[in-house]
């Protein structure tokens, strides 16, 4: 009986992560390139009940008798399917196509990577202006460096091509190449990236090594860069209001198993009376 109570509350508590994601989910709806997340379960250990025979002759029993322990949490996954490119005002805005990733310069000095292409042009430290996300974070390019724009060229005449490649145009309307592009990175399991916050994510051991597209980009899948637009949030509120139930109400199934082994317990002490 008390089994039966402590498996139903691993159930409560798994079903609690998944209701805290699912709200997660909805509450960024709105947030730039966001990437929905799904909570996966996996079984406790189990307890073998009777031994391998029950006569004395010592003949195997055709099955076992095992019990479970419960259920918990295994791992919490980003689904990092594309989201819809949205018009932006912001002529600078960058959506990514394809599985990249942009990079850019933490506060740390670490480098991150981003799907929010928010950009904007500001003025660094030393006058140079430079491209840089929503937080003020510096873009890299494919070598990782500072994306930077020559003295007098104003931001507003500024290109990013489908390539990344940036170039600015002069009076006239003539288009003059910078030499940089933006860098674009792939990783072999994205899944395994660490989330950050500020739509960041950090490299790991899972995610493997960041692949340069501008150095590897015949051996995957190039992604492609539309100035002007910017990729919304890929969560579903339809599939995440049907997932908020079903965790709901199995959340409420181990409520109720826990109310039954406490009465059956109640009336398991009430007989000795």
């Amino acid at each position: 009986m008390l089994r039966s109570l402590w498996t139903a509350a691993s159930g409560m508590r798994s079903e609690q992560t998944s209701v805290d994601t699912i709200a997660n989910n909805i509450a960024n709806v709105n947030t730039t390139a966001f990437k929905t997340q799904n909570t996966e379960f996996k079984s406790l250990l189990y307890q073998t009940l009777q031994a391998e025979t029950t006569t004395a002759n010592g003949e195997t029993k055709p099955t076992s008798a095992q019990v479970g322990l419960g259920t918990r949490v295994a791992s919490v996954n980003a689904s990092f399917t594309q989201g819809a490119l949205l018009a932006s005002t912001n002529t600078m805005a960058c959506a990514i196509e394809g599985s990249g990733f942009f990079s850019v310069q933490g506060v740390d000095g670490q480098t991150y990577y981003t799907r929010d292409g928010d950009f904007s042009w500001t003025l660094d430290a030393d006058g140079t202006r430079v491209l840089a996300n929503a937080s003020g974070l510096k873009v890299l390019d494919s070598q990782g460096n500072r994306i930077t724009l020559p003295d007098g060229v104003g931001a507003d005449s500024a290109v990013i091509g489908k390539t990344g490649a940036v170039s600015y145009r002069n009076a006239d309307g003539t288009a003059v190449e910078t030499g940089q592009v933006v860098g674009l990175f792939q990783f072999e399991n994205p899944v395994g990236l660490e989330k950050q916050s500020g739509n960041l994510y950090a490299e790991t051991e899972a995610s493997g090594v960041a692949i340069n597209e501008a150095t590897t980009a015949l051996a995957i899948s190039p992604s492609t860069i539309a100035q002007g637009y910017l990729e919304g949030s890929n969560v579903n509120i339809a599939d995440e209001m049907v997932n908020l139930i079903i965790s709901q109400r199995a959340y409420e199934l181990n409520s109720k198993a826990i109310t039954t082994s406490d009465t059956m317990l109640e009336t398991a002490n009430n007989l000795k009376r």
